[in-house]
């Protein structure tokens, strides 16, 4: 099986999504001709067009507020934030639309809006682009937060993103993205809400997401 890194397994699984449905296509800084801050739609561009990949300007209430209407009559957007830090500006679409479209419908609207981000330190990023807030979304009802470790989970978990009906924060932490694990070449899904047991035994349990994993291991 090849390997691949972390970034180049979720561009995968957009690359495949959006050419088998139109439906799905992805705005943010940055994101067109240049292919994302960290390659996260690298070649897509030159693909599928400025009509699916659309740069926006640094105004990110307006395309999140954009997205959400969008997702609401029956497409599929990817919002890519670049740094998670970013999305602290749309928090007002966030907690009083998105995550609460769906309740406030009886279900009968769905959400299936995908808002990704780069999380934590490194590569002299300093404090303005280094903050890891899924924490804070994690007691936001409404919302699914993912963080993959491996690129492995990272297609699969990101695939599964694509399809759902809720929305769903998918984070990327900067350590990770590089790292390079094997994938399949096929396109396939990892359910939300199942743990992966990187390591048996009967001692204790130890709970682990992102990069903590890999310390954990070490």
């Amino acid at each position: 099986m090849r390997e691949i890194t972390l970034i180049e397994a979720t561009r995968e699984a957009l690359d495949h999504a959006m050419a088998q449905d139109p439906t799905i296509f992805v705005v943010g800084e940055g994101i067109g001709p240049r292919g994302g801050n960290f390659t996260t739609t690298l070649g897509l561009y030159e693909k599928y067009g400025p009509e699916r990949l659309r740069d926006t300007p640094i105004s990110e209430r307006g395309f999140v507020g954009m997205c959400t209407g969008a997702a609401m009559t029956g497409t599929r957007p990817v919002v890519d934030f670049m740094f998670l830090d970013f999305i602290l500006d749309a928090m007002g679409e966030l907690i009083n639309q998105v995550a609460k479209v769906q309740y406030m419908s009886s279900g009968r609207l769905k959400m299936p809006l995908l808002l990704r981000g780069c999380i934590g330190i490194g590569g002299s990023a300093a404090t303005h682009h280094s903050g890891s807030y899924y924490p804070i979304f994690v007691h936001i009802p409404g919302f699914r937060v993912v963080l993959p470790t491996t690129a492995y989970d990272a297609k699969g978990l990101f695939t599964t993103a694509l399809r759902s009906d809720d929305p769903v924060l998918f984070l990327e932490h900067k350590s990770l993205i590089f790292k390079k694990g094997a994938v399949p070449d096929e396109p396939y899904t990892i359910p939300f809400g199942q743990a992966r047991i990187a390591r048996a035994g009967e001692a204790a349990t130890v709970v682990a997401l992102g990069s903590m994993v890999d310390r954990t291991l070490a």
